[in-house]
């Protein structure tokens, strides 16, 4: 049995304990490079085991060998990848401008992607491939019967019903500088007609029964392949792009060349819609995050 963990925020299977003891290098002890061959590391979620495995089939496809290091703490990743123990894996645009480079939010696609592409090369000696159209970021999602009876397609008009509308919240949105407190800022009030805190888990489940109508979510999470529900334009942009790309240390792509175009070859299929498409399939369908990668990747077909 071959499942991920679930979504966004669980701990590395080799062990974060020991990582956070021992420092990155421990990795090695799990995988990490050896010889010729190059490792794909991933996150420990289920979109960033999916994409590592894109990845590694992608590289293998090449004629490289490759070891795979999946689900690292978040925390840890881009540690593991300046000390050597991985020598590449998925990293989100936004996530490395705000949390690896701590810079201030920037809300321009490209702005974002040329900015750490520039910084990680004079920082960290690591080179950011081109990025996928595909983007997992922040949103928020209305229940679909409510969206069309009240025609709302964008945040703008969220804001402007806001008051017909009941707002599951899991709390820390409500704090958070990049929740609530920034929606307000660029979009004004927002005066729900009832807003409630709820269990991550239970969001969905709390729409699909009527007894909420908006709640915050991640644009690629699984349950939005169902029609059920409606993930809104942020039509103002208040937060910044999380457009997925490979990060590789510049010796391994000196070394390999090949990979910047094998990798090329997954992140220009990808899009948003087929990402949740590929998440739901595991954690809603339960399907092995290996057979989904493959499906996908054959898909593709030739370059």
């Amino acid at each position: 049995m071959n499942q991920p963990v679930s979504r966004r925020g669980a701990l590395a299977l080799c062990g974060a304990a020991t990582l956070s003891l021992f420092g990155a290098g421990a990795l090695a002890g799990c995988s990490g490079s050896d010889g010729g061959a190059v490792t794909v590391g991933s996150k420990a979620f289920t979109e960033g085991v999916i994409l590592s495995e894109l990845y590694a089939l992608a590289l293998e496809d090449a004629g490289l060998t490759v070891n795979r290091s999946f689900e690292i703490s978040g925390s840890l990743i881009h540690t593991a990848l300046e000390s050597g123990d991985i020598d590449l894996y998925p990293e989100y645009t936004g996530t490395g401008l705000i949390s690896v480079l701590q810079m201030d939010p920037l809300t321009d696609p490209e702005t974002v992607y040329n900015t750490v592409k520039d910084e990680y090369k004079k920082q960290f000696d690591l080179v950011w491939l081109d990025k996928s159209e595909a983007a997992d970021g922040q949103g928020l999602v209305i229940r679909t019967e409510a969206a069309k009876r009240l025609g709302i397609k964008t945040i703008s008009d969220l804001q402007a019903h806001a008051g017909e509308l009941r707002f599951a919240s899991q709390g820390q949105f409500d704090e958070r500088a990049d929740g609530l407190p920034a929606l307000e800022a660029v979009y004004g009030p927002f005066d729900w007609k009832d807003h409630a805190v709820f269990d991550e888990g239970l969001k969905y489940q709390v729409l699909a029964n009527d007894e909420m109508d908006v709640t915050p979510a991640y644009t690629t999470e699984a349950q939005l392949t169902d029609d059920a529900f409606t993930l809104l334009e942020d039509d103002k942009h208040v937060w910044p792009p999380y457009n997925v790309a490979p990060v590789v240390r510049a010796e391994v792509l000196d070394a390999h060349p090949q990979i910047e175009e094998a990798l090329k070859r997954v992140n220009d299929a990808l899009t948003t819609q087929e990402l949740t498409r590929l998440n739901a399939r595991v954690d809603i369908d339960k399907e092995e995050y290996e057979d989904v990668a493959r499906d996908f990747f054959e898909s593709i077909g030739q370059p």
